[in-house]
């Protein structure tokens, strides 16, 4: 088998990104899966087989790389924001911010993201995909550790994200204010220390309760998420 060249491996994901922002705008009326991506090939000109075959996977391919999209432009964000200037709390809180606050059109699919991946079935998806977001911000903060820390403090902003996610999906406030006080809520009751480098007994304390639309996430960074799993 032919081995794609980075410009061939650019283009791909080039294509991908363009389906899924079209994609985003049919999604809260035909939902995640064939009809959103036959409608947003073409919204930008290609046929759907091409399409299709961009996103072999159907929905679980089309969610996928919508996360993964966020993440990179919540890092692309974050790189250029200044996080070196901050505490470490704030690098955190941050991260939680920009990655919200650039989907903020698009609650609707997120919302219908998350119900499918609540779906018998799409757990080891589901758990992956939050994983890595964490995995991201952390990065992005600039955590090196190594030792057990690495999964504590990966279980410990798995909670804070998802609960804060939840909130924010209902928020209707002003500039979503009520979210960013839950959520400064959520990392001081957490942490209890300017840094997120709680105990691991605390971990159960966070993991997200309520997250009933996606059961993976009481789980945490387990060992078999540590492979970054991208669809590639």
């Amino acid at each position: 088998m032919a081995t794609k060249t980075d410009r061939q491996v650019d283009e791909i994901a080039a294509l991908r990104d363009r389906l899924i922002d079209a994609a985003v705008e049919h999604v809260p009326f035909d939902g995640w899966g064939r009809e959103a991506l036959a409608l947003a090939a073409d919204d930008i000109g290609i046929d759907l087989d091409t399409a299709s075959r961009h996103f072999p996977g159907g929905a679980r391919d089309m969610i996928s790389w919508h996360s993964q999209m966020a993440d990179r432009r919540m890092l692309a964000a974050l790189e250029a924001g200044g996080l070196k200037e901050m505490k470490i709390r704030d690098r955190i809180k941050c991260a939680v911010k920009t990655r919200l606050d650039q989907n903020q059109e698009q609650k609707e699919a997120i919302r219908k993201a998350l119900s499918f991946l609540s779906m018998p079935g799409n757990t080891v998806l589901a758990t992956k995909l939050l994983y890595r977001t964490v995995d991201d911000m952390w990065f992005a903060a600039g955590d090196t550790s190594t030792d057990w820390n690495f999964y504590t403090k990966r279980s410990l902003l798995s909670g804070v994200y998802s609960s804060t996610l939840l909130y924010w999906l209902a928020d209707h406030s002003e500039d979503h204010k009520d979210t960013w006080a839950f959520l400064d809520r959520r990392i001081e009751n957490v942490m209890q220390v300017p840094k997120l480098t709680g105990a691991v007994s605390k971990v159960a304390c966070w993991l997200p309760r309520r997250f009933g639309a996606v059961k993976a996430f009481r789980a945490g960074a387990r060992s078999e998420m540590r492979g970054r799993g991208r669809f590639a």
